[in-house]
């Protein structure tokens, strides 16, 4: 089973580690990280979960998602989901901004690269498919409640935040 290390409110590690999942007791935090990644027609790709997954069987959600596991840091932690996910490997930067939530902290990750879907490696065990969409489209499903719940507001901030010229542009390996 996976384990996390928890974080106190300011981001540090408190020594303390714990099964995937568990409880976390008050003041206690862990990482999740998130990655956006959008083709040169600001599209984003977007996966459904598989009808295996405990959270949320089925739905659609952002590009990559998931927690870190102990000992990772952000970007080890994204790289490895992505590869776990999509069977892709990403250079990636810093994140482009990060949400703090109830549990834990979500660093975010934005990136502009085309990607053929026909060479993922999907469907697997945590995706079931895989496709490009716009911004209406993501709306539409997040209102059939076909799309995982985000705020309506943190999708057109996403969106907006891929428009500025500040966002990585790496590349695959």
């Amino acid at each position: 089973m996976e384990q996390w290390d928890i974080y106190d409110e300011n981001r540090n590690r408190t020594g303390k580690i714990v099964d995937a999942g568990a409880e976390h007791g008050e003041g206690e935090f862990h990482l999740v990280v998130t990655l956006c990644l959008f083709d040169h027609q600001d599209r984003m790709l977007i996966q459904r979960r598989s009808e295996d997954k405990a959270l949320w069987p089925g739905l659609w959600d952002v590009t990559v998602g998931g927690s870190a596991i102990a000992g990772e840091n952000s970007r080890e932690a994204i790289q490895r989901e992505t590869r776990e996910e999509l069977g892709l490997d990403l250079e990636l930067g810093r994140p482009a901004f990060t949400v703090n939530y109830a549990q834990g902290f979500d660093d975010v990750y934005v990136l502009r690269h085309n990607v053929d879907i026909e060479e993922l490696a999907v469907p697997n065990q945590e995706v079931a498919e895989v496709r490009w969409v716009g911004y209406h489209k993501v709306i539409e499903l997040m209102r059939a409640g076909q799309f995982l719940p985000y705020r309506e507001s943190v999708m057109r901030f996403v969106w907006d935040f891929v428009d500025r010229p500040d966002v990585f542009h790496e590349s695959c390996r």
